[in-house]
């Protein structure tokens, strides 16, 4: 039980706004963007793309109501034009990318951490608009992803291989390569010093295992919002 608390504080941290700040609503649509790459098997576009869609709804939730309101409901219509039919299916079936940001104890809970609990691991490098997209594409009337081609991809019937990546050298004990993992809660996204590895890329559609009860969660990682 001791060991369980500990984990939960480790992995709740306050932060000084409403809403995210842009630092942390690019560390969290990086981390959750990488995940969907990998699992859905994204293409560069895709994942460029992906990662603008999961900031902008990061960057502008900031209270219980936004979690499934119009910023949501803007991100699933941005997706539908980003996505493969098949890989759109995939993605609402995994609760963990559908709906990535839950609410306990007036805490935001991060339900990608629940699946992949190493948050220095990734799979994949760093998207091109990484650098320099500071959101406002989901403030347009009609979504900037409408009529552009992403060359999707038929369903896959076998593994492929991919890099893997660690933004930022962190102190940690453990494999980067195992998603059961519990580290440290500081971010280090910072660091352009990249790791490699290999992973498969079959999709998969379990779902998160962790269950939030009161103001701590087992496996996913929360934020507190100051009002």
């Amino acid at each position: 039980m001791k060991k369980m608390m500990t984990l939960a504080v480790m992995m709740t941290i306050a932060i000084s706004a409403t809403a995210m700040t842009y630092t942390q609503a690019r560390n969290e649509a990086l981390f959750l963007s990488d995940k969907m790459a990998y699992e859905l098997g994204l293409n560069a576009e895709q994942y460029a793309a992906v990662y603008e869609i999961n900031f902008d709804y990061f960057y502008s939730v900031g209270t219980f109501a936004d979690l499934n309101g119009v910023y949501w409901t803007r991100r699933n219509m941005d997706l539908r034009y980003v996505l493969s039919p098949w890989q759109y299916d995939v993605y609402m079936m995994a609760s963990y990318f559908y709906r990535p940001i839950g609410w306990s104890g007036n805490h935001f809970t991060f339900y990608i951490y629940s699946r992949y609990a190493d948050r220095y691991h990734f799979y994949m490098g760093r998207p091109h608009t990484y650098a320099h997209y500071r959101g406002g594409n989901n403030r347009h009337e009609r979504s900037v992803y409408a009529g552009r081609t992403f060359n999707h991809t038929a369903a896959p019937h076998k593994t492929t291989t991919q890099r893997t990546f660690n933004h930022g050298t962190p102190a940690r004990t453990g494999s980067a390569t195992n998603p059961s993992h519990n580290g440290s809660a500081s971010f280090n996204h910072g660091s352009t010093s990249f790791g490699s590895g290999h992973a498969t890329t079959a999709p998969r559609t379990s779902q998160p295992t962790a269950r939030t009860s009161g103001a701590r969660t087992s496996g996913a990682r929360t934020v507190s919002p100051h009002k």
